[in-house]
């Protein structure tokens, strides 16, 4: 070989490598995430229209669009909205041939926007004084339904000049929504063609929700608690269906608990609905008729169900969430028996089927959100690619399950992520993260902030106790009149199976965290153990005798503790982290949102303070503007800040670093 040709040879590959580095994810990696959601399949199946949310990292908001893309993936996806505001919530015509959708572009409410798809602009069809939400095309065509707000101040003729908040029930704010105003969600009617709209329903005492069309048009079913209670502690909605003409209302569900979801059957004769048995879990289907009792659909199925979509008369797909995985089932109406549709280690949501075409919102640990297909019989296969191009220059860690047995033969399972660059001899920090609810779950879904811990060099040891969806009915009622005794010992019982078989953590420098419920248990583990060298609390529960007047649903744990604080108040306040303060000596970063209406500010402010009584090192950071959903919908610039707060906090007390910075510094 000629020397110089072999010099040529040599340093090509050197530069080839060097392009090919990569590098674990940073907090500030999110401003590059492409989000995607909303899928919706064409009539014909052969195309969806679906949302794209993107970051503006100067305006410091999300951006959605609608996009375009076939179900056989002849050709790349395409935006077909124009960009400068967000638009959401495709809906297709019957006939395929115009596409409804929600978008800000008049620069005030959401309205319904038109596409033709022969061509021309998108038209703002309606100018509803307070804007529409939960559009659905009438199945003719001619019309829409919609939800919009109105109240007794649409109807004065003489509003008053004070700025003040006035309430007479009970519930007068709510975490996602704020402060009540005196407007309520009810039906509304639009022609497609004009425009002109017309209200279908009302009442000062209720929300209406939910709107789903019979299929020859003449009828809506809705939701709503029509019991005059919903504003104080009522939470008994039920389903009814009224003429879309208006007139008299119908009750379809029958049960003393909340019944949501109703989903008429191709043929018009049976509505689905979900009938909850109890506040966090929607097990029960039931199939109402005109002429008979409900019935009830799946009597064995011990998982939470959401999200029902017939497909013709015998079956229904449904989401759930099933031992770390969010999955698709269809039922056999007349068996009972469900199938699994969505894909093993899949976490997938939004989903649309339409005859033998399948589409949904999918990810792993490894993977953020895409979106996937499959027909009847073929494989699963991407649809969109939009994060590939991030992932080429990023090293992200694998996840592997921990199942365990809990100290009394309980079953429970955890999640253990290595560092990135692990090294056999090598000792590394471990950090435990609890999440909240306590009916919510943990699995194999991408996880930002876990990623981020793997990337400082930090394993991630995540688990679900008894508390949890997922594993059951019994499973999920395990924290009854507990929370903080069950599924603290499962929890710990995990850390030290963890520990015991993988020596290479370091067992001096351990850390934990989690919010809202998983902030609870952060604040009660570091209350009960010191074997965690640092902790870090967001939008915690701290004092449950303070918590539930403030919070926004008003003596909400009831069931969880056999009775409200007034008939179990020693239970209340021994379950109260507060009341075990003085054994914390973990350094403690407390984290909270100003705007909290779910853990108000008082929680993190009472757990700060207390800790600095008792000599502990702690900090408090509050966020304005935010609310209790912070690190999922907060400002990005927020939600990054908050990530980059807990690795501060690690790096200063796991790694023992003096040099570690603030993020305001």
């Amino acid at each position: 070989m000629h020397p110089m040709l072999r010099f040529v040879l040599i340093s090509t590959a050197l530069a080839s490598t060097a392009l090919a580095q990569t590098r674990g994810l940073v907090p500030e990696d999110y401003f590059r995430f492409q989000f995607v959601s909303d899928p919706k399949l064409s009539p014909d199946g052969k195309q969806v229209a679906f949302t794209r949310s993107v970051i503006d990292k100067e305006k410091n908001r999300r951006v959605s669009s609608i996009w375009l893309v076939p179900t056989d993936g002849g050709a790349p996806p395409r935006q077909i909205t124009a960009s400068g505001y967000s638009s959401n919530s495709p809906r297709w015509s019957p006939d395929g041939k115009q596409l409804a959708f929600l978008s800000t572009r008049d620069g005030a409410r959401a309205q319904i926007q038109l596409l033709r798809f022969d061509g021309g602009e998108a038209r703002q069809l309606t100018k509803i004084p307070n804007g529409a939400s939960n559009i659905q095309w009438s199945p003719d065509g001619k019309r829409f339904v919609f939800l919009s707000r109105t109240g007794p101040s649409d109807r004065a003729a003489k509003k008053t000049t004070s700025d003040v908040k006035h309430y007479k029930n009970a519930r007068y704010k709510f975490n996602d929504s704020g402060w009540f105003d005196d407007k309520r969600s009810h039906l509304w009617i639009a022609d497609a063609v004009t425009g002109e709209a017309r209200q279908l329903t009302d009442g000062d005492d209720w929300n209406d929700l939910d709107p789903q069309w019979s299929p020859d048009a003449k009828e809506i079913a809705f939701v709503s608690d029509r019991t005059g209670k919903e504003f104080d502690f009522g939470r008994n909605t039920d389903i009814w269906v009224i003429p879309a003409e208006g007139g008299a209302l119908r009750k379809i569900s029958t049960s003393s608990e909340p019944d949501n979801t109703p989903r008429w059957s191709p043929n018009g004769s049976s509505i689905a609905y979900i009938e909850s048995t109890d506040e966090t879990i929607g097990i029960s289907w039931k199939l109402a008729s005109c002429c008979a009792p409900p019935r009830t659909l799946a009597p064995n199925l011990d998982f939470a169900v959401g999200d029902p979509q017939f497909d013709g008369e015998n079956d229904i797909y449904f989401s759930t969430q099933a031992k770390g995985e969010t999955l698709v089932y269809k039922l056999d109406v007349g068996t009972g028996l469900p199938t699994r549709v969505t894909p093993s280690n899949k976490h997938c949501r939004d989903y649309s089927a339409r005859g033998a075409n399948f589409v949904a919102v999918c990810s792993d640990f490894e993977h953020f959100d895409e979106l996937y297909t499959r027909t009847a019989s073929g494989p699963w296969r991407p649809l969109t690619s939009f994060n590939n191009e991030m992932w080429k220059s990023l090293e992200l860690a694998s996840v592997e399950r921990v199942p365990y047995r809990a100290s009394d033969g309980w079953d429970v399972e955890g999640f253990l992520v290595k560092p990135l660059g692990w090294q056999a001899g090598k000792k590394y920090p471990m950090i435990l993260s609890i999440h909240g609810g306590p009916a919510s779950m943990y699995g194999t879904e991408f996880n930002h902030e876990f990623q981020g811990y793997a990337a400082r060099g930090w394993a991630v040891f995540y688990v679900n106790p008894r508390g949890s969806s997922g594993y059951g009915v019994k499973f999920q009622r395990g924290v009854d009149k507990n929370w903080g005794g069950g599924a603290y010992t499962d929890i710990m019982t995990g850390v030290e199976a963890v520990l015991s078989k993988n020596p290479w953590i370091d067992r001096t420098r351990l850390g934990v965290t989690g919010g809202s419920y998983g902030g609870f248990m952060t604040n009660w583990i570091t209350s009960h153990t010191n074997i965690f060298a640092a902790a870090a609390t967001l939008r915690c529960i701290s004092n449950f005798i303070s918590d539930e007047g403030t919070r926004d649903a008003a003596f909400g744990h009831d069931r969880d503790f056999g009775g409200d604080l007034f008939q179990n108040f020693d239970l209340y306040w021994e379950f109260s982290p507060l009341k075990h303060a003085k054994n914390v000596k973990t350094p403690t970063l407390v984290m909270h949102s100003e705007q909290d209406l779910r853990t108000p500010l008082e929680q993190g402010e009472q757990w700060f303070r207390a800790l600095r009584h008792f000599g502990v090192t702690a900090e408090i950071v509050i966020f304005p503007r935010e609310n209790h959903n912070l690190t999922r919908t907060g400002e990005p610039a927020h939600l990054v800040e908050s990530l980059n707060w807990q690795q501060y906090w690690f790096r200063r007390f796991l790694d023992g670093d003096e040099r570690a910075k603030r993020p305001t510094e």
